[in-house]
């Protein structure tokens, strides 16, 4: 089991993730689209667990594969699909301790817009975004050594937030 601990939103987030982006684009520069900040991090004022989601869009998700070692001596451990199909997932840092989550979708897969909308609509929906992030903070207290029990908690809250998202997308 994995400790579950949401913070308080930290306004270094944002430099973080550039600073990991930086180096995405270094090591995978010939098939990289395009880097973003996603999650529950890049959104202000969230409190969030201190792992910096990174979502990047590349031209061909199989030739990620070929990157495998390279991202392994920068420090990712790759976990293949990790229970999303055409993803790529690694981690950066250990299993317990872990600084950034990187995920991994070939250019037009719809994971990449359900992602951002989810963001842009949480920073776009006060009230939401305080729902969401009251939620994480009550299930990272009632679970705070089962990660499996906090994310099926959050599950049926970000399936709402999915739906809406999707519907706001069209009209933004």
């Amino acid at each position: 089991m994995r400790e579950v601990k949401v913070v308080p939103y930290n306004e270094k987030w944002p430099e973080m993730f550039d600073a990991e982006a930086e180096n995405l684009r270094k090591l995978l520069q010939e098939e990289i689209i395009e880097v973003y900040h996603i999650g529950s991090t890049a959104i202000p004022d969230m409190p969030a667990k201190p792992i910096i989601d990174v979502l990047v869009e590349v031209k061909n998700i199989h030739r990620i594969d070929d990157f495998t070692e390279r991202l392994a001596v920068n420090g990712y451990r790759a976990f293949g699909e990790n229970g999303i199909p055409g993803r790529r997932f690694f981690i950066k840092g250990t299993l317990s301790n872990r600084t950034h989550h990187i995920h991994m979708f070939q250019t037009g897969d719809h994971e990449i817009d359900r992602h951002l909308a989810f963001r842009d609509f949480l920073i776009a929906n006060h009230h939401e975004a305080l729902q969401y992030g009251a939620l994480k903070k009550k299930l990272a207290q009632e679970n705070p050594v089962d990660i499996e029990k906090y994310i099926q908690g959050k599950h049926d809250f970000i399936q709402t937030i999915d739906k809406m998202a999707a519907e706001w997308k069209k009209f933004v």
